[in-house]
């Protein structure tokens, strides 16, 4: 599934996984984490990053998508099938350039994951994140996710060492 993101003058494109932009992936994730937030965390400690074709495929029900403008990644989203109908948003990412309502790109990743969910027969959506993204929890409230403790995880819930607020979807 590709979706293309219109705004002027250029056009996002949101792709399934490619290793072409393997590099440019790590580049935006762990900029954003470490430059913009300061989390002590490298591309080392998330094998998710370092391999998301296997990461996020390995229960055949997941997928990893990429926002690219222009041969650069902007953003990036996956799903990890995490057993019972869940499933686990992760990744979601996007350049501090690209972010905002003219350009659409964190709603876009998250409406083709939640499609994505959907036509797979996932029931629900989980995501852990940190304090410190602040204006990601705003925008996930306002998608319809609520927060719940973290011992309403599922056992096969990814959690990462710095996810300190945990989000749930019913879909």
């Amino acid at each position: 599934m590709t979706v293309a993101v219109n705004h002027t003058p250029q056009t996002v494109r949101i792709v399934p996984f490619d290793w072409a932009y393997h590099d440019n992936l790590i580049a935006l994730v762990t900029a954003i984490q470490r430059q913009e937030f300061g989390l002590p965390i490298t591309a080392e400690d998330q094998p998710d990053l370092l391999n998301p074709a296997q990461f996020f495929r390995q229960e055949g029900k997941g997928e990893f998508w990429l926002a690219i403008n222009d041969a650069q990644v902007v953003g990036c989203s996956g799903l990890i099938d995490c057993g019972n109908q869940t499933a686990a948003l992760r990744k979601m990412f996007v350049h501090a350039d690209w972010r905002g309502g003219p350009h659409g790109i964190a709603q876009s990743l998250l409406d083709i994951s939640l499609a994505y969910a959907r036509e797979h027969g996932f029931h629900q959506i989980i995501l852990g994140t940190t304090d410190k993204f602040i204006a990601a929890h705003r925008f996930y409230e306002r998608n319809g996710f609520h927060l719940i403790a973290p011992d309403q995880l599922p056992p096969a819930f990814p959690r990462m060492a710095v996810d300190t607020r945990f989000y749930a979807l019913e879909l």
